[in-house]
């Protein structure tokens, strides 16, 4: 190709999930109405853990985190999704293109590990439970959630450093609603070979890493489930993480739909509405599963709805007045 067609980019076009005009007000509504639930209901759930003593502790330290991560994820695509769609214009500046795609790699990489460290939590507390106080302990935590930050940090800047040495030609368009690294790949004139390796490196690291980690968390989690005598006792063990085990299927089932979608498919535009899942309605959908199958949540957040800040504690009754 002649380098005459290869120029410093200034923008790419982002053709979004649909171009049917009539679909426009819909996806519009319908996305707007995620992101505020999204937004509302991850907030609580950071006020609800913050406003209650009880609830001061590793798990929810991590749930907090992981909440203020979904409102950074949905927030990195949402938006300009949104003002694409009211306004019908679909350029994207390349500056601002490798700014969301940075932060996009960021927040999946961090709910990738912090979802490993919340399986080590489990693991810890079901395993271990007499020095689950003594292992999890607030240092340790902190340590946890930094190395995730680190790391995801880390990654998003290898990936990045790698796509800034690429050059385009003039066919721009993403067939995506966000700028997803591998679209971006793809429309690069020069050579790619490094891209390639560091994406399935990638995938390899952050996708068989974390996710080895926790099966191991859970088999051992099993394990010591099977050796409880009593079923009360079984079920009490388990449901302390059944939310988390939904929020895990959630997050990888939806990943991995998404590169099955366009590796089989041989299709762009196929990942695009299978990227909907994981971008944008798992971080709406990850507030109600942990509020509604956790009565300690549930009571945080009745109590701040109610507007009820007031507590009187009597030694082994803790009434909420």
């Amino acid at each position: 190709m002649e380098s005459g067609n290869q120029t410093r980019v200034v923008e790419f076009l982002l053709l979004g999930l649909s171009e049917e005009p009539q679909l426009q007000s819909l996806l519009f509504g319908l996305f707007l109405s995620v992101y505020l639930v999204t937004i509302f209901g991850n907030l609580l759930i950071i006020l609800a853990i913050i406003s209650d003593s009880h609830l001061h502790t590793a798990m929810y330290f991590f749930l907090s985190n992981l909440s203020f991560m979904d409102i950074c994820f949905t927030s990195t695509t949402v938006p300009k999704m949104l003002v694409n769609i009211q306004t019908q214009v679909r350029v994207i500046t390349y500056g601002d293109c490798i700014t969301q795609m940075s932060f996009f790699l960021l927040f999946a990489a961090l709910e990738d590990f912090l979802l490993t460290v919340m399986a080590y939590d489990r693991f810890v507390a079901i395993c271990h439970p007499l020095h689950y106080m003594v292992i999890m302990n607030p240092q340790l935590c902190v340590l946890l959630v930094l190395g995730s930050w680190i790391l995801s940090i880390l990654y998003a800047l290898i990936q990045t450093s790698l796509l800034l040495q690429l050059s385009f030609c003039t066919h721009l368009e993403i067939p995506h609603f966000f700028c997803e690294y591998n679209q971006i790949v793809q429309l690069a004139c020069s050579d790619t070979f490094l891209n390639d390796i560091a994406i399935y490196f990638a995938a390899g690291l952050l996708g068989g890493g974390p996710f080895i980690g926790i099966i191991f968390s859970y088999v051992k989690i099993l394990s010591s489930i099977h050796a409880i005598s009593s079923a009360l006792g079984k079920y009490k063990a388990f449901s302390t993480c059944a939310s988390h085990l939904t929020v895990i299927s959630l997050f990888y089932s939806t990943t991995v739909g998404v590169y099955i979608s366009s590796f089989v498919m041989h299709n762009a535009h196929a990942s695009a509405p299978a990227s909907v899942m994981y971008a944008v309605f798992t971080p709406m959908l990850n507030p109600f599963i942990y509020s509604l199958r956790n009565k300690d949540i549930k009571r945080a957040l009745k109590r701040i709805l109610s507007g009820k800040t007031k507590r009187i504690i009597v030694p082994g009754v803790d009434k909420v007045m």
